[in-house]
């Protein structure tokens, strides 16, 4: 390893006894000044944000993810004093018993330890994972994407400051190099990291599972699909349709492939082309999608190839498939899914019942927008991401779930 990432993976390690003395209401404090630090220093957080977004190209679908405003920020900043506000997850007593030979046993939570975050485009997950790390007892090592280099520096200084400023060591967070030579070296840490933790786009997070040698939960990158069942009801199934893809295409949340009944498949394609041309949405579509929307003169439209199904776009691009039957649409689902967001619109409770109960994901919805797929919106905080794996956490990867468990055994004298 190099001299320079050593030194910070030895100091993160070490760091964890600071953690563990800090008082609740300490953490709680740290919080609510890094919130209002962010605030106070909008001005030279977006001057950083600018020099990042200067850098990439307008045509990169990153780039609204990469950019912040004086909105967002406001909206971090928020999201921080709403995690201050959240339960300290660590020292619950989830078990407690006395054996039949006298041994006190209980079972309590405690942090993961040193989590390890890897991550693209997104300054606004430095801030999130800073914060939830703190109130949940972890040190966090931060390995953001070189294009977000200049925004995670100022995000951090912010961060740093604060703490500085109340006598606490910065080496509980840390940011990384952004060089790649550097993420291999964090993936064998062993002797220093607990765990790492993706967060990404599919080639990010296959590279990590495949090289990590420390233990890894993957926040996996989204394919999410809706189906809409010959039942639905037309007008909520295009609004549901839009605002997935719509509302903001760069998250992992948002639709990639719409399934339709053919049966219904013209009359909800003309009332989806309306939302779909004012957000000059690029279709990919099968035949008889393809056959509709040209007779309904739509101008952004392809023939969809193979790989255009199972794709995450991450952009103002959907593809349509029509489906003759809900056991086709859940085939279809079952082969390209990403396991992370899938919905069905319907009036069928069911076929309805039928999609939840088959449908293998983290989050499964029935007439509702994937983009709720989310640690806000499901009440529990920020998230560091949207595991979609089944150890340890599955949907949005919460403060709640930066714990691990630990036994503690009181005895006197027993012997085995």
């Amino acid at each position: 390893m190099s001299e320079s990432i050593v030194k910070q993976l030895q100091a993160a390690a070490k760091a964890k006894q600071i953690l563990q003395q800090l008082a609740p209401d300490t953490k709680i404090t740290i919080l609510n000044a890094i919130a209002d630090g962010l605030v106070a220093h909008t001005a030279a957080i977006l001057q950083a944000n600018k020099i990042d977004l200067d850098r990439m190209s307008d045509d990169d679908p990153k780039k609204d993810r990469l950019l912040l405003n004086s909105d967002r920020l406001k909206g971090l900043a928020d999201s921080v004093k709403q995690i201050a506000q959240l339960a300290d997850p660590t020292d619950q007593l989830l078990l407690k018993k006395i054996l039949p030979n006298g041994l006190e046993i209980e079972k309590i939570t405690v942090p993961l330890g040193v989590v390890g975050v890897i991550y693209e485009s997104r300054p606004n997950v430095t801030i999130d994972v800073a914060a939830l790390c703190i109130q949940s007892g972890n040190v966090c090592l931060l390995r953001g994407g070189s294009d977000a280099l200049y925004t995670n520096e100022a995000l951090l200084k912010v961060i740093h400051n604060i703490l500085e400023l109340h006598g606490i060591a910065t080496t509980i967070v840390q940011l990384l190099p952004v060089e790649r030579k550097h993420v291999s070296e964090l993936l064998e840490a062993t002797q220093y990291v607990d765990i790492i933790i993706p967060r990404g786009s599919q080639s990010l997070i296959d590279y990590v599972r495949e090289h990590a040698k420390v233990p890894v939960i993957e926040t996996g990158a989204g394919v999410c699909h809706t189906y809409v069942d010959r039942t639905a009801d037309l007008d909520m199934a295009a609004k549901i349709v839009a605002n997935a893809k719509i509302s903001r295409p760069s998250v992992c949340n948002s639709l990639d492939t719409v399934l339709v009944d053919r049966t219904i498949a013209p009359e909800f394609l003309q009332k989806l082309k309306t939302y779909f041309e004012d957000a000059q949405v690029e279709v990919f579509a099968d035949p008889t999608a393809y056959e509709v929307l040209q007779g309904e003169n739509y101008s952004n439209l392809k023939h969809a190839e193979e790989d255009d199904f199972g794709r995450e776009f991450l952009d103002l691009k959907c593809s349509i498939k029509t489906v003759s039957s809900l056991d086709e649409a859940l085939e279809h689902i079952a082969k390209y899914s990403s396991k992370h967001s899938e919905c069905i619109v319907s009036s069928s409770e069911l076929h309805i019942e039928q999609f939840l109960n088959t449908v293998d994901a983290a989050a499964v919805y029935a007439n509702a927008s994937t983009r709720f797929t989310d640690g806000g919106e499901f009440g529990l905080g920020a998230e560091i991401g949207i595991s979609t794996q089944k150890l340890h956490a599955r949907g949005p990867f919460a403060l709640e779930k930066l714990v691990t468990e630990k036994w503690i055994v009181r005895g006197n004298g027993q012997i085995r």
